[in-house]
């Protein structure tokens, strides 16, 4: 029976990819989106017309019910989950000190990253361990290795990505199931392709690479570890950052 990869903020941005990325190696997708429906229902119009096969699902991750909702949807539809790839994330303010962080953002931020990522691992997790098998490859960050200055709030969240990755794969090590994260450096995408030259200058020299990211890299890495050969390695952080960190 073809695996299912269930891909969270799958409409937009580096999920998008990930998600097509995972259509291309034979999964049927399941895109969720929060706000972003006419982005999944194009993704996955896409992805059928290559001669795959997709479902979108709407669920706010940081909402329980709805989450463990568009699980059952899934499991209603195909009777299984064999991979969660939990792109879903914001970034929050950014270019503030430390003292002048906005609490609320704060708490805005950590919801998003942390826990609505907590909630999803959660609910795919007893299907997973039913199957004696599965792939949760969640997205952290640089930032949560080395911290980005002005962003307190992101690189706090994308630290704790990887704490949550370390213990759930020593937690389910003898399963079947794998849980790893992948840190990108900056990546390109179109956000960065419009900032100033100088500005993308400043966060390269810090790459050895001396570039920044394409998504298509970050989701070929991420179709690995979400793929049966990458099966002895759990609880562990890719590095995908050109050489900056490599830890």
């Amino acid at each position: 029976m073809q695996p299912v990869a269930l891909v969270t903020g799958g409409g937009v941005r580096v999920g998008r990819v990930i998600a097509q990325a995972l259509a291309s190696s034979g999964y049927r997708i399941v895109v969720n989106y929060r706000t972003s429906a006419k982005a999944a229902e194009d993704l996955v119009g896409q992805v059928r017309a290559e001669g795959g096969d997709g479902i979108a699902v709407q669920a706010d991750v940081t909402d329980q019910a709805a989450v463990e909702a568009a699980v059952r949807q899934v499991l209603d539809k195909h009777g299984r989950i064999d991979v969660l790839v939990t792109a879903a994330g914001i970034v929050g303010e950014t270019h503030r000190k430390s003292h002048e962080v906005d609490p609320a953002d704060f708490r805005r931020v950590i919801d998003a990253n942390v826990t609505g990522m907590f909630l999803c691992c959660r609910a795919v997790l007893p299907t997973m361990l039913e199957a004696n098998y599965g792939r949760i490859v969640n997205i952290a960050s640089i930032s949560g290795k080395e911290g980005n200055a002005g962003m307190l709030a992101y690189s706090t969240s994308k630290a704790a990505v990887i704490g949550l990755t370390k213990v759930m794969g020593k937690d389910y090590a003898e399963t079947g199931i794998t849980v790893n994260a992948v840190a990108p450096a900056v990546v390109r995408t179109q956000m960065v392709a419009e900032l100033p030259d100088e500005q993308v200058k400043y966060m390269t020299d810090k790459i050895p690479m001396k570039r920044t990211g394409e998504i298509e890299e970050i989701a070929a890495l991420v179709a690995f570890i979400a793929s049966r050969e990458a099966s002895f390695t759990t609880a562990f952080t890719f590095d995908a950052t050109g050489g900056r960190a490599v830890y």
